[in-house]
C-alpha cells in the first residue's frame, strides 16, 4: 500500500499538521525504556511523521517505515492499489510485513526501541499477530477524521484520500481493536506523540503470548 503517494507524504514530512508553538523535537531527557511499537492508520493519517518523532523520544530509537522495505524490490515490485485481492501485490504486502517484523526484532534484541509504521487494518491485524509471535508489543492506531486527512493533504498538495478513503471505513468497522487508538484530529504530530508516550505503556500493550 502507498507507492508513490506515500513517497509524497514522506517528502513533505510534517506538512499539513497544525503548527505548534512548541518544538516537536525530542525532550532533553530521552526515555531509557525499550519497546517494540507498531504505529498504524489509513494512508495520510500521519503514521510516518508520528513514528519518526516517537522513535526520537528514546535514548536508543529506531524508526522502520515499511514502504522503504518495499522499495528494496527494484524489479517486479507490485504495490497494493485498491481494496480486495490483488494477487502478487498481496504476496509482497505480506512479505514486507514479515521483513518489517524480522528487522524490528533484530534491533529490539540488540537493545533498541523500535517504532514501525505500516497500514495494519482488516485482515492484516491477525497477520501482524502471527508475524510478531509470542513477543509482547505495543500497537497504536491513529484515527484522524477523513475530513482532517483531506485538509492535511490539501496543505501538502496531495489527494491520497481519493484513492484510499475506503481505509477509514475499514478501520472503524472492519478492524480488530487492539492496543491504543488515538483520534489525532486537531493535534500536532508532537502532541500525538505526547499522548502515545503517556498511554502506550498501559493501553497500548498487546500480549500475544497465547495467540489471538
Amino acid at each position: 500500500m502507498g507507492g508513490g503517494g506515500a513517497a509524497a507524504v514522506r517528502g513533505a514530512i510534517g506538512g499539513g499538521w497544525r503548527v505548534s508553538t512548541m518544538s516537536d523535537d525530542a525532550p532533553a531527557a530521552l526515555d531509557p525504556r525499550r519497546a517494540f511499537i507498531v504505529v498504524s492508520g489509513m494512508q495520510g493519517a500521519g503514521k510516518t511523521t508520528v513514528a519518526a518523532l516517537l522513535a526520537r523520544r528514546f535514548a536508543r530509537g529506531v524508526h522502520i517505515p515499511t514502504d522503504d522495505l518495499q522499495r528494496l524490490i527494484v524489479s517486479g515490485a507490485r504495490w497494493k492499489s485498491q481494496r480486495g485481492s490483488e494477487g502478487e501485490a498481496d504476496v509482497q504486502l505480506r512479505l514486507r510485513l514479515h521483513n518489517m517484523c524480522l528487522l524490528g526484532a533484530s534491533f529490539f534484541e540488540a537493545g533498541f526501541t523500535v517504532v514501525l509504521d505500516e497500514i495494519i487494518i482488516g485482515d492484516r491485524v491477525p497477520h501482524l499477530l502471527e508475524e510478531v509471535g509470542a513477543r509482547p508489543f505495543m500497537f497504536v492506531m491513529l484515527t484522524p477524521g477523513l475530513d482532517v486527512v483531506r485538509q492535511r493533504e490539501a496543505g501538502r498538495g496531495t489527494r491520497l484520500h481519493e484513492q484510499w478513503g475506503w481505509m477509514d471505513d475499514e478501520i472503524r468497522t472492519g478492524t480488530q481493536r487492539i492496543g491504543l487508538w488515538i483520534d489525532s484530529s486537531g493535534q500536532t504530530a508532537g502532541e500525538t506523540v505526547d499522548k502515545i508516550m503517556a498511554r502506550v505503556w498501559t493501553d497500548g500493550i498487546v500480549d500475544n503470548s497465547r495467540g489471538s
